[in-house]
């Protein structure tokens, strides 16, 4: 894990100097994570997450003006997630969006050292530092009181709602305040695919591929819900998936 090539970029967001700085002593310690990055709040915090594209952040929850919460709702695709706060009483909701770990201020040595290791875990699944955007990937997305952390891998489609884009996964849909352009801009095109103006599809749920009327594609999903290509998506559909 010395390489550069296999080092994992990290950005840390806490609005507290000392804080940042005792994170970045800690990670001193692991050669693998390098720190590209850092911010005071939460909207500084988007703009370098955005910039960097960071494969994880260290996260305050409690910040000035918008918290480590409403940072993850600006986001279309989220990092890997570590939360940091002084408040224990916000680790239910941390773990509830399904965040890599959770630590308390001042962060104990031994407890980084744990957090690390699940940290280390998480990304050998993935083979090594993950591109940017790829499928396995998450989103968060903040439905009224519910927060959704949610793997691109998980979501069937996404359905254009005017001003908003509803997601569709599992067994659950919530919607979020961006466009299907701006979604689609920064998905993963091997997998999604746009079939015409309101939907967006993941195609590794397609079972089946109709012919439907005026050369237009039917595509049914391994959940036996159907959509209708345009005539237009069906010919880049035809192409791109070499039919």
């Amino acid at each position: 894990m010395s390489s550069v090539t296999n080092k994992y970029k990290v950005v840390i967001i806490d609005d507290e100097r000392l804080a940042r700085a005792e994170i970045k002593r800690h990670l001193f310690e692991y050669p693998e994570f390098d720190v590209i990055g850092e911010a005071s709040h939460a909207d500084e915090g988007i703009r370098v997450i955005e910039a960097e594209k960071p494969h994880l952040i260290y996260l305050d929850i409690q910040m000035p003006k918008k918290s480590g919460f409403d940072l993850l709702e600006d986001l279309t695709m989220v990092p890997k997630v570590v939360f940091t706060t002084a408040y224990a009483e916000y680790a239910a909701k941390a773990f509830d969006i399904n965040a890599l770990d959770y630590l308390v201020k001042p962060i104990r040595k031994e407890r980084f050292s744990i957090s690390i290791d699940k940290v280390r875990r998480e990304f050998s699944q993935q083979n090594g530092p993950p591109l940017e955007f790829l499928v396995h990937h998450k989103i968060f997305i903040k439905d009224g009181e519910k927060c959704h952390f949610i793997p691109l891998s998980d979501v069937r489609y996404i359905e254009s709602m005017e001003n908003y884009a509803r997601f569709h996964f599992n067994r659950n849909n919530a919607m979020i305040k961006k466009s299907l352009n701006n979604i689609e801009e920064k998905l993963d095109q091997r997998v999604f695919f746009r079939i015409n103006r309101s939907y967006i599809v993941n195609t590794n749920y397609i079972s089946e591929i109709h012919p439907s009327f005026n050369n237009r594609l039917k595509l049914v999903l391994e959940t036996g819900e159907t959509f209708e290509v345009s005539s237009r998506q069906s010919v880049r559909f035809k192409n791109w998936n070499s039919l």
